[in-house]
């Protein structure tokens, strides 16, 4: 079969359409000093969808990978695709009871693991049903490479539908079991095709990729944006500012959680004269400080562009790339893009005007199926016209641009009235000598729910939790003021740079409160 041509459906037939016509150009190059062409790429990946093809695996069997970031890594996700079956990215940071979990949530035919990892793996996928666990390390070893290598480096591609599955992924489970988000083949690769014409995407782009890659934003976003396009990757094997820093004069495009910006700013080397090349900073999967923002802005001359997703529907809104489509603004995460409904509602169900804070959902054909295994849940999220309640709290302007205010599960309702953080957040980010906050809800006996905040302080600031609540009394109405206030070093975060608020509220929960 000729695989530069679309097989109907499949999303690894559309990228492979995508490359190149001199396949013996770079499409990967690495931080250490490894370059990979087009047809590495290609052939790599049918090696090992060969590999998975002699296994006689049952249809839509799920392939579970918790390694560390590679090219090879990489080429296992293209050739799951080929295959025809279903990718399961799985975050390095999970112990034992986590990874017994999801082995047995999604009983996957095949576990890839880090070799380091492979005794407590191998007994968990065993003892669960899995037949294979495979090793793949970040060095180019494994015997998953070493069984693939006998294997033939041509591959017809397995036809695929639209609706066919392509990954799942497992949301953060900050709220009760982790939930698999059932992402399609048509889902991701309607995503793809938007993005790369909203994010203009030129034909000599080159993607700095320094993101994790068992993540929407690095797997799909990043991955997809720059092989859709035929574009050149700088593969950072984890995000290291310097390195970054080192390797940006080589690029166009960065994709990269806030986290990443504000240590890029600490850095001296980071000048106009290193992104002189470059078309376009993109930030997500958490919010941005409007400072950092500011300062982005003031020191390299570019307007960082913040946009909204997860990872039940990959990228949902986003400020605009062309400057005749209008400004990037800080602070809000933009339009909606083409193809995708977005309104407001109350708890009541009913759609909100302009300026007012509710439900955000969505609908669009990046949505996704549905949750693995939990069609109650699944039936719980979704709307009767097919909505797929978020759960993130917002508001949409007059010209249509999307604030996010929070989740809804953060909201805090105290004395029966609604506490939104992320406005307190803003209020205490301002405050001087404030790095950035968290405010979360605890039980309390009078009021129902009581925020406390959570402050981390510039270095050198010293910073009085008693003079921070002062200074909000002065801004904000009463029921808004936390009834308590921490000065910490820093916030817990997970891999994707988001504030694990979870995790605050445990730890304050049972602390009095003034």
């Amino acid at each position: 079969m000729d695989t530069t041509h679309p097989t109907p459906g499949n999303l690894f037939a559309a990228l492979r359409a995508a490359f190149p016509t001199d396949l013996s150009s770079c499409a990967v190059e690495t931080d250490s000093g490894l370059s990979y062409s087009w047809q590495d790429l290609d052939q790599a990946s049918a090696m090992l969808a060969n590999l998975l093809e002699s296994l006689d695996l049952p249809a839509g069997a799920r392939i579970a990978v918790q390694v560390e970031k590679s090219v090879e890594a990489l080429v296992l996700y293209l050739a799951t695709l080929r295959a025809g079956l279903v990718y399961l990215p799985l975050n390095t940071a999970y112990q034992t009871a986590e990874m017994a979990y999801f082995i047995q949530d999604a009983e996957p035919s095949v576990v890839v693991c880090s070799a380091s990892n492979f005794g407590w793996i191998s007994k968990l996928a065993f003892l669960s049903g899995t037949a294979y666990v495979f090793t793949l390390n970040d060095d180019r070893t494994g015997t998953l490479l070493d069984r693939a290598a006998q294997l033939s480096a041509t591959h017809a591609v397995v036809p695929r539908q639209p609706d066919d599955l392509a990954a799942i992924i497992y949301t953060s489970g900050t709220t009760g079991r982790s939930k698999g988000a059932m992402l399609s083949h048509g889902n991701l690769l309607s995503n793809a095709l938007v993005l790369k014409d909203y994010w203009d995407w030129q034909a000599d782009d080159v993607l700095l990729h320094a993101l994790p890659i068992f993540h929407v934003h690095g797997l799909f976003v990043a991955i997809h944006g720059a092989l859709i396009n035929g574009s050149k990757m700088v593969w950072c094997a984890r995000f290291d500012p310097k390195v970054v820093l080192q390797h940006l004069p080589q690029a166009t495009v960065l994709m990269g959680v806030p986290t990443f910006y504000v240590r890029l700013l600490a850095e001296p080397l980071l000048t106009t004269a290193v992104v002189r090349n470059m078309r376009l900073f993109i930030s997500g999967s958490a919010p941005m400080l409007i400072e950092t923002f500011v300062q982005w802005q003031q020191r390299t001359g570019h307007t960082i562009l913040e946009r909204y997703g997860m990872s039940e529907t990959a990228m949902l809104t986003s400020n605009p790339c062309r400057a005749e489509d209008g400004s990037r603004l800080g602070g809000t995460v933009g339009r909606p893009l083409p193809g995708v409904q977005l309104r407001v509602q109350d708890d009541d169900g009913h759609t909100l005007p302009v300026g007012e804070i509710g439900g955000i959902q969505v609908k669009g054909p990046n949505v996704f199926q549905g949750y693995w295994h939990m069609p109650d849940k699944t039936a719980q999220e979704f709307t009767p016209d097919g909505f797929f309640k978020t759960g993130d709290v917002g508001r949409v302007d007059a010209q249509g641009c999307v604030t996010i205010v929070g989740r809804s599960k953060d909201l805090i309702i105290s004395g029966g009235y609604n506490v939104y953080p992320a406005e307190i957040e803003g209020y205490i980010n301002a405050l001087p000598g404030v790095a950035e906050s968290a405010v979360v809800g605890v039980p309390d006996a009078d009021f129902g729910e009581v925020g406390v905040a959570v402050v981390v302080p510039k270095p050198g600031a010293v910073l009085h939790s008693d003079a921070i609540l002062v200074q909000l009394k002065s801004q904000l109405a009463n029921f808004k003021i936390p009834k308590r206030c921490h000065v910490v070093a820093d916030l817990p975060r997970n891999a994707m740079g988001k504030v694990q608020k979870n995790l605050l509220r445990a730890q304050y929960q049972n602390m009095p409160v003034a």
